[in-house]
């Protein structure tokens, strides 16, 4: 069959674009997203799937201009039977069901800061006196979000806590199948002298927590690897935690994947505080280093530690 995967944007590479990167290599599926970093593709072991990546057109960087292209450039993307199935990989591609069938929602959540995080984004993220503009534009994608859903073909979900939101949002029903994790190429090397954390630097992520900790533990040492986007909100949030950094933490913004799986294999735990994580990727990764987990006790973590 010949199968196209739609992701947002494949500028920042975190769970959601892994997943959708190894869709493409399993299935030899070509994926069509907006902007596109390669260096950054190479660094995480898909050098092979970039000559199949494909962008609709660039979307500006900074929210919710970034989303809102995003959404429109998808909701307008007809491949004309192009091919067999469409696998759609991203929370802002979902619109691109409304032109391609048959298709399939692989949900990582509904869109967060609209539904479950629209009180937290909107106290943590927005700025007082843009509240209100931020109100008029999360109803207005909300009933787009809900109308676009009518769209969508076969609805599956990463985890049973996504399931339990897709229901209570849109409404709809779902089969869980968990993102794909090659558990194999993790490995135990030694209870190493430093704790490890591995997230995007956003507000939900809640850095703060372990930036906190860590500065009433001062004997003992983090490395976060925490990659962020360049548009304001991610730039602003990352100066917050470098400036409320304590001397024993170490963050480092980008690590190629063998990196990372070094990075894994030496430290003497893991650290994961996601408000509500949808699945969870690290902290299995984590587990399959043979490396115990301290993690918020809720969301996708819950179904996995």
């Amino acid at each position: 069959m010949k199968i196209a995967v739609f992701h947002n944007y494949m500028d920042n590479i975190g769970g959601a674009e892994i997943v959708g990167l190894v869709l493409a290599r399993e299935l030899k599926a070509d994926i069509y997203t907006t902007n596109i970093d390669s260096e950054k593709i190479k660094k995480m072991g898909f050098e092979d799937v970039l000559p199949r990546i494909f962008s609709i057109g660039k979307v500006p960087i900074n929210a919710p201009f970034k989303q809102q292209f995003a959404l429109w450039k998808f909701r307008f993307l007809n491949l004309k039977n192009k091919y067999d199935f469409y696998i759609i990989d991203g929370d802002w591609a979902m619109s691109g069901a409304v032109n391609n069938h048959p298709n399939l929602w692989y949900v990582h959540s509904p869109i967060r800061e609209i539904w479950d995080l629209y009180e937290y984004t909107k106290k943590n993220v927005v700025p007082f006196f843009l509240r209100p503009i931020f109100d008029l534009w999360v109803f207005c994608n909300r009933y787009l979000n809900k109308k676009y859903a009518k769209k969508v073909d076969n609805f599956v979900c990463n985890s049973e806590n996504t399931k339990q939101r897709l229901k209570k949002f849109l409404g709809k029903d779902s089969i869980v199948i968990n993102p794909p994790i090659d558990t194999k190429k993790f490995y135990f090397k030694k209870n190493g002298g430093y704790w490890l954390s591995v997230n995007r630097l956003f507000y939900h992520k809640r850095i703060e927590l372990q930036l906190n900790a860590f500065s009433n533990l001062p004997d003992e040492k983090l490395i976060i690897v925490g990659s962020y986007e360049k548009s304001k909100h991610f730039q602003d949030y990352a100066n917050y935690c470098q400036k409320i950094k304590p001397k024993n933490v170490e963050i480092k913004n980008w690590v190629s994947q063998p990196e990372l799986v070094e990075l894994y294999a030496g430290c003497k735990g893991f650290l994961a505080t996601t408000n509500n994580e949808d699945f969870g990727m690290n902290v299995v990764e984590a587990m399959a280093s043979g490396k115990p987990v301290i993690a918020s006790n809720e969301g996708g973590y819950k179904e996995t530690i």
